[in-house]
């Protein structure tokens, strides 16, 4: 069985490539950290890092080992809290990994005032992660809720999920734009406009998504930058860049040096879906997740 302790100082002196460092950051010394890294080398059969006079590298598998240690030890800390408050009588902490839609669309804030107000003393731990890390998560049981970018595959084994809400793509232009002064907009009118392209996930393929997307309503972006998230999109509008299709919720108050325009024949939306692990490992985690589907507009 793995030693905690020893995955510890393995992580250390991953991240720092130096023994000497990582010991002053365990305080211990230098000699007993080297042999229980040798020890779960040894243990383990596997070779975790390349070793020369100056550096202490991690080898590729060693690499992977990292992956998922820091994740063991994650979840060993959060098992540890949950622990604790159950031994005082609580009934726990919930654990919710979210993407920034979640927030800024308000679901997530909402479903949290209503938690606080029902359960007023439960802790509550939050997790900016990407769709990808929340599923690692819910399976490893350190996410008790996700609320993330796209649903998981159909056919998974442990994990569910709902869709909570779509949120409209609104079409934000430079103000005093000559567009902006016209009563309706057609797609010829944003065909070879230079454009900014907002990152809608990780998948790499997501420009080219973006692009047929647009294809498919009739006009083609002259694609200028990238923007990583809408906020940047907005200020990178305001700026003169060019135009971009950024989810409703985002320009509710519409930043200034901006205009935005609503497009009746472009179905594009920003969606937002709650998964999680199939079976509850306590009461609250049910409670929190129909509070959640309940936030979800109709």
């Amino acid at each position: 069985m793995l030693d905690l302790r020893q995955l510890r100082y393995f992580v250390a002196v991953a991240e720092t490539e130096h023994v000497g460092r990582a010991a002053e950051q365990l305080h211990i010394s230098q000699s007993p950290l080297s042999r229980q890294i040798a020890q779960l080398e040894k243990e383990l059969g596997l070779v975790l890092f390349e070793r020369d006079r100056q550096r202490i590298r991690l080898t590729s598998d060693g690499r992977v080992f990292l992956t998922e240690a820091r994740a063991l030890l994650t979840h060993a800390g959060r098992l540890e809290n949950l622990g604790r408050r159950l031994g005082r009588g609580e009934e726990g902490g919930l654990c919710v990994g979210y993407v920034p839609d979640a927030m800024h669309t308000g679901l997530l804030p909402a479903a949290l005032r209503t938690l606080r107000l029902e359960r007023p003393g439960i802790h509550v731990a939050l997790y900016g992660q990407q769709s990808a890390e929340q599923f690692e998560g819910l399976r490893q049981r350190s996410l008790d809720i996700a609320l993330v970018q796209e649903p998981p595959a159909e056919d998974d084994q442990d994990l569910r999920s709902a869709l909570l809400l779509e949120d409209p793509l609104l079409l934000v232009l430079p103000a005093g734009h000559p567009l902006t002064e016209k009563a309706d907009l057609v797609p010829e009118d944003l065909d070879g406009q230079p454009w900014i392209a907002v990152e809608s996930s990780r998948d790499p393929g997501w420009r080219d998504a973006f692009v047929a997307s647009c294809v498919a309503a009739g006009f083609t972006p002259d694609i200028m930058l990238d923007a990583a998230e809408p906020l940047t999109a907005l200020g990178l509008v305001a700026s003169g860049f060019g135009l971009a299709l950024v989810q409703r919720s985002m320009v509710r108050g519409t930043a200034p040096g901006v205009a935005v325009r609503e497009l009746p024949w472009h179905s594009g939306s920003a969606r937002l879906w709650a998964a999680w692990h199939r079976v509850d490992l306590r009461p609250v985690v049910g409670a929190f997740r129909a509070t959640v589907l309940d936030t979800a507009p109709a």
